[in-house]
């Protein structure tokens, strides 16, 4: 049986409020410490051979149901995160993307990320994708409406896959930390072949070390695509 080859790699990014809560911290020490974990499993994609692209799941549309305050300093943490790490992403050779609906998002913050992408552009060794003010069935439903607007009468999977935000590649491997299982209304209709790894680890604690033995069953798994 051939192993298994990781291309895509998606992370639902669960737990940072636990974590803080169990050491009698503010939740947003949990998000500081969860955006250091961000930097370190991107450092480790983009020294790996197969991975092309990891997407991060980062605040989903249902996210602003959260207490303003903390809304309020999560935006703040993005800009200082996307500020900050302009150049481990140099660095490492990273091309930055953001997907979602940006227009929510403050304009100091859209520029942050139109700035992020364009000094990221030609970098090649590792897609980092953010996902932020996204949600699935909201970027399927955008992409048929474009579609329709162009004038397609007749809608295949193929137009649809193209007219995602998201056109890079299917999912392989999704993994959810915090012991939670379920999607979340994330990347849905890339997800539709993907392995499913769900980890007990809060977020704030995962470490390369777990994703490389995440990585290692990923790779021992027969994936049949509906066939036998």
């Amino acid at each position: 049986m051939s192993r298994s080859k990781l291309k895509h790699l998606a992370i639902i990014m669960d737990g940072n409020g636990r974590w803080a809560k169990q050491r009698g911290l503010n939740r947003t020490k949990g998000h500081e410490k969860g955006a250091e974990i961000i930097r370190d499993i991107t450092t480790y994609c983009a020294k790996q051979p197969n991975i092309e692209t990891v997407t991060f799941y980062a605040f989903s549309t249902e996210n602003w149901k959260r207490p303003k305050l903390e809304v309020d300093f999560l935006m703040r943490l993005l800009d200082n995160y996307l500020k900050k790490e302009l150049v481990t992403y140099q660095e490492n050779n990273v091309c930055f993307k953001a997907i979602g609906n940006m227009e929510a998002l403050s304009k100091k913050l859209q520029e942050r990320i139109k700035t992020t992408q364009e000094a990221t552009k030609n970098n090649s060794d590792l897609t980092h994708i953010l996902a932020l003010n996204y949600g699935g069935r909201a970027e399927i439903t955008r992409a048929v409406n474009e579609l329709i607007a162009k004038g397609k009468k007749e809608i295949l999977e193929e137009d649809i896959s193209t007219a995602l935000q998201t056109p890079y590649s299917d999912i392989d491997l999704l993994i959810r930390t915090s012991g939670e299982e379920r999607i979340s209304n994330f990347l849905l209709w890339q997800l539709s072949y993907s392995e499913f790894y769900f980890s007990q680890t809060l977020w704030p604690d995962f470490t390369v070390e777990e994703l490389d033995n995440i990585i290692e069953d990923f790779e021992q798994r027969n994936r049949r695509f509906g066939g036998v």
